[in-house]
């Protein structure tokens, strides 16, 4: 098992769909990596199982800021690879997304007690 923690920019909106007898919630992460001419973006497809996924998919938003703590792994399409994270942990940093207010901040989950993050 490989963890990787990682903050960065979302880069699309969270979206839910069913997997079987559960649902599973993906997004993804814009992460800089290097300085001034060596500066590029890295992005991971992340993906968050059950409940906790459908709670947090709202506050998942193209712009925000988040953290992300899970097992890192890749998968292979059209000759491209790709890096991907099962979240184990999500922190809402808040940020910007694009059209809203300066002032934007993350609003706090709002799901039932039972559900941990």
């Amino acid at each position: 098992m490989k963890n990787i923690t990682i903050a960065g920019t979302i880069g699309k909106d969270a979206a839910t769909r069913d997997a079987g007898k559960s649902t599973v919630t993906g997004w993804s992460v814009a992460v800089d990596d290097g300085w001034g001419d060596n500066k590029k973006t890295l992005w991971f497809d992340c993906s968050l199982w059950g409940k906790r996924g459908e709670a947090l998919e709202r506050h998942l938003v193209k712009g925000g800021k988040v953290t992300v703590t899970g097992d890192l792994s890749t998968r292979e399409y059209d000759g491209k690879t790709y890096m991907t994270v099962n979240a184990n942990d999500v922190t809402l940093q808040g940020g910007k997304p694009q059209g809203q207010a300066d002032s934007y901040q993350a609003p706090a989950p709002d799901i039932n007690d039972d559900v941990a993050f």
